[in-house]
């Protein structure tokens, strides 16, 4: 589980961070506000921990702009603000918890398991993933583009599965390996490469738009392009 921590207080974010890293979960920690917006726009969390107080863009704008971008992964408020008002504020701007300090990380625990568990019986599992003239049936292992069949090796199947899931976000080298091959190479390696390329070979060459967009030093990303958009409507 991919976990953030947006919380300027660099005492409670560690007391934080290293209690989730304790149970398994991989954890990043912002303590800017618009830092957390750009990392989590861009970044496929599962669950988020988020500071009222924080510098250049409190906690509840940060939380009301998520959402009206569509984002909608499990907030949890974690603050000093303790009034009714405060936690009725919290909870209609737009997050599905709110829990005061000071904190029992064994409630902290317990709250975020329960916004998960929440999640996964509220998401049905979708069989069919598409972008635009792409699908994958996760059913029948079947892949095509354009109505034509596309033939995929067990990787490169879990790669687009993993891409499908996440489109529209920059998907590290890093997350890419810890997915497809579920446990951790030397991020200097090149295997993600190879498959990136072998992929985009059977997805993008002999089909528009183009789907599969390498951004350098950053990562992949499955999307159309605005401009690829455009032509192809026309």
């Amino acid at each position: 589980m991919n976990l953030l921590v947006v919380e300027d207080d660099v005492t409670i974010a560690q007391f934080i961070c290293n209690g989730f890293k304790a149970l398994g979960f991989t954890v990043s920690h912002v303590s800017d506000g618009y830092d957390a917006l750009n990392l989590m726009v861009e970044t496929p969390f599962d669950v988020a921990i988020v500071d009222l107080m924080l510098p250049s863009l409190d906690g509840l704008s940060l939380i009301r702009s998520l959402r009206e971008r569509g984002y909608a992964l499990p907030i949890l408020i974690l603050s000093a603000r303790h009034t009714v008002n405060d936690r009725v504020q919290g909870l209609e701007t737009g997050s599905d918890d709110y829990l005061v300090k000071p904190f029992s990380f064994v409630e902290l625990q317990a709250r975020v398991q329960a916004l998960l568990r929440r999640r996964q019986q509220q998401v049905p599992e979708a069989t069919v993933l598409q972008l635009a003239d792409l699908s994958l049936d996760l059913l029948s292992k079947k892949v095509t583009r354009q109505g034509q069949t596309v033939v995929l090796q067990p990787r490169e199947f879990a790669l687009l599965e993993y891409l499908l899931r996440h489109q529209g976000k920059v998907l590290s080298k890093t997350m890419i390996l810890e997915q497809v091959w579920d446990y951790q190479f030397d991020p200097q390696t090149n295997v993600v490469d190879v498959l990136v390329c072998r992929l985009r070979a059977k997805l993008d060459k002999a089909f528009t738009p183009k789907l599969l967009h390498t951004l350098r030093g950053v990562g992949y990303v499955l999307r159309v392009e605005p401009s690829e958009r455009a032509t192809h409507d026309h």
